[in-house]
Parts: C-alpha cells; sequence; structure tokens
C-alpha cells in the first residue's frame, strides 16, 4: 500500500549516500597531500640539486706587460717622383705600379731633341763670349801701352777697361747658361730617388710634363709601419725599441718594433700615436690591424677564461665562500694572456673562483665541487 511519505524517504535516502560519498572523497584527497606518517599540515620535503663546478685558485704570475691598439697600416715614407723641368714631351715610361726599383734607376724619359739644342745654343754662346773677351783684353792691353805717349785719353782708356769687364761678366754668364743648360738636358730622365716599389703612376707617353707635377709614387725602401692608437694613459708606457704582435684582418701574424712615438695627443680623441716598424711578414698600407705593445714585465692575477662571466655588460667571477655558497664579484680585464685573462681588480690572491659552469651561477648559490684536481688560475 503507498502512501504520500514515501517520496520523501526516498529522497532522504539519496541524501544521506551523496553526503557519505562526498566526505569519502574529502579524506582521500586530504590523505594525499599529506606525506606518509607526517602530521597535517607539513609540507613535503624537496631537496633542489647544486651545481657541479670545477675550481680555480687565484695566483699572482709573472706576465708580460702589454698595451692594446689597433691602427692602420701605412708607407714608413711615400715618395712623389716628378720632372724637374717642364715643357717637353714624354718620350718614355719604363715602370708600373708594382716595380721594384733602384736608386738612380731611369723611370721616364723626356723628348732630348729641344733640350740637345738648347744645350748646343748655349755652347755657342759661350764661345762667342770668349771670343769678345779676348778681344776686349787686347784692346785694353793696347790702351794702356800708348797712354803714356799721350795717344789715348784717359777717358777712352776708362772706356776700354770697361768693355773688357763687361767682356769677362758675359763670359761667366754664357758659362752659367751652359750650365744650367746641361742640367736641364740630364734631367730630361726622370730616375729613382731611392730604391722601393712603386705603388702609382699617373703620367703616359706623348704628354706635356709639367715641372713638379706627380708622375709617380713610390714606397720608399719597400717600408711599411704600424701606426697605433694608443690612449693617453697608456702613452708614458710606450717607448722606442719595444716590440709589438700585430694582427691583420685575414690573420696574418705580424711582428715590429716601435721606431717613434707622437709627442702630443689629439685633443678631441684622448688618443696618441706609437709609429711601429713591421719587421717581418706580408703587409700592404691601408690594411687595418691591432696588436700588443710589449712594455714590460710583471706580475698580475691570471684568471682562466671559463670563469669570467660577462653579464650587463660587465665582467664578474664567482668566489667560494663557507659552505660552498658563491659570492658573484666585479672584476676589471687587463688583457688576454693565452688561456687566462689579466685582472686588475676584484678578486685576491689565494681565493678560489668557479670554472667550469660559473656561467650558470646566481650570487648565493650553492655549489658542489667536482672530483677532480682542482685547476689552478695560473698558466
Amino acid at each position: 500500500m503507498r502512501t504520500d511519505t514515501d517520496p520523501l524517504l526516498r529522497h532522504s535516502a539519496v541524501a544521506k549516500v551523496l553526503l557519505t560519498l562526498i566526505a569519502t572523497v574529502a579524506l582521500a584527497l586530504s590523505g594525499c597531500g599529506r606525506p606518509q606518517g607526517g602530521p597535517p599540515g607539513a609540507a613535503a620535503p624537496g631537496a633542489t640539486a647544486s651545481m657541479t663546478v670545477t675550481t680555480a685558485t687565484v695566483a699572482e704570475s709573472p706576465v708580460a706587460q702589454i698595451v692594446e691598439a689597433t691602427g692602420s697600416i701605412q708607407a714608413w715614407q711615400d715618395v712623389t717622383i716628378s720632372a724637374e723641368v717642364g715643357g717637353y714631351r714624354v718620350s718614355e715610361v719604363l715602370v708600373d705600379v708594382g716595380t721594384a726599383v733602384k736608386k738612380g734607376q731611369v723611370l721616364v724619359r723626356l723628348s732630348g731633341d729641344m733640350l740637345q739644342a738648347e744645350l748646343d745654343s748655349r755652347r755657342a754662346a759661350l764661345r762667342s763670349a770668349e771670343a769678345a773677351e779676348i778681344n776686349a783684353g787686347a784692346a785694353l792691353r793696347r790702351g794702356e801701352s800708348v797712354i803714356v805717349q799721350g795717344a789715348l785719353s784717359a777717358a777712352d782708356l776708362d772706356r776700354i777697361k770697361a768693355e773688357h769687364v763687361a767682356a769677362v761678366a758675359r763670359v761667366e754668364t754664357a758659362r752659367a747658361d751652359l750650365r744650367t743648360a746641361e742640367l736641364r738636358a740630364r734631367y730630361a730622365s726622370v730616375t729613382a730617388p731611392d730604391s722601393g716599389v712603386i705603388t702609382s703612376r699617373t703620367v703616359s707617353v706623348g704628354q706635356i710634363a709639367q715641372a713638379g707635377a706627380e708622375m709617380l709614387r713610390m714606397l720608399r725602401q719597400n717600408r711599411v709601419e704600424w701606426q697605433a692608437q694608443v690612449p693617453e694613459a697608456q702613452m708614458r708606457l710606450i717607448k722606442e725599441g719595444q716590440s709589438a704582435q700585430i694582427t691583420t684582418v685575414d690573420g696574418a701574424q705580424l711582428t715590429g718594433k716601435v721606431r717613434a712615438v707622437s709627442p702630443t695627443v689629439q685633443p678631441t680623441t684622448r688618443i696618441g700615436i706609437a709609429y711601429v716598424d713591421i719587421l717581418d711578414g706580408q703587409a700592404r698600407p691601408g690594411m687595418f690591424a691591432r696588436g700588443q705593445i710589449q712594455t714590460g714585465e710583471g706580475r698580475a692575477l691570471l684568471l682562466p677564461v671559463a670563469s669570467v662571466v660577462m653579464q650587463d655588460g660587465y665582467s664578474y667571477v664567482f668566489v667560494l665562500k663557507d659552505n660552498n655558497l658563491v659570492e658573484r664579484r666585479q672584476v676589471q680585464p687587463a688583457g688576454v694572456q693565452g688561456d687566462h685573462v689579466q685582472v686588475s681588480a676584484g678578486v685576491a690572491a689565494g681565493e678560489v673562483i668557479a670554472v667550469t659552469g660559473a656561467g650558470f651561477l646566481k650570487d648565493g648559490d650553492t655549489v658542489r665541487i667536482a672530483e677532480v684536481a682542482a685547476a689552478q688560475a695560473t698558466p
């Protein structure tokens, strides 16, 4: 027999079942979030793995003190070759760009016909002046012989003497003109003022030579130099005779020696120039190069390259402290010596720094030292 209270009884039973299931699930979830055997509310223990690194001990080592610089390779002396005389046609050019020449070698010849004609004319003028001088001398001697007899007045004798002096002067002038013509004839051949290599040619056969106008350009003695740009703070370290190692853009290694140091510094760039003769190696004027000038010997702190980390535009190392904690320390690099970086500040001799893995560390990290022999900071 069904009554009106049956639906209410059924709904009550279902509600009790649902509440029981919800309570069971809640207890299960709370048990999973708590460690086994731990008190309620305790967090699960988590261990962060330490970074494994190798270390090095900072030590002072004897090093060559160097000054790094950049600059261009230029000609030691760039000689301009031109004709001594002008107005004559070029008849022959005997060299071209790249030709090695010796001192006194004929490079260019000018047409010699007009020069030879001028030379012949000057010789004839000299002979004529000498003949006039002979006549004037004879007249003077005759006048001096007859003036005592009263056959010649004193005024006439003075005139004869003046004519003789003028004749002598004309002879000297003619001789000077002849020497000039001989020089001009000699200058018809343009010769090399010194040994070297021709680097430029602007003359061609048939053109009219102009006195002093450039015909050729020569690299004197085939010598080149590296003009190193040195900051003013390091100019006092550069001395004549110091050795240098130079590297060109293509990787060629050159050796050099400081020839001279500029006595001034450019006021805009605060840079001075050291002139370094290149002693060994192939270099061409106009090439860019960087190099190192050895200024002496000394002691410095050297760190392995792998231990120096660049962050935010600065150089850092990680120094090991107590309990294998690392401290990030800024250092001041002063050059590279093989596989090591020379530093001038930031660390002290005897401190231990991280090497391998230093690039992954942060200030305050805990590290584990690798089970290998510690690398030394000295080369």
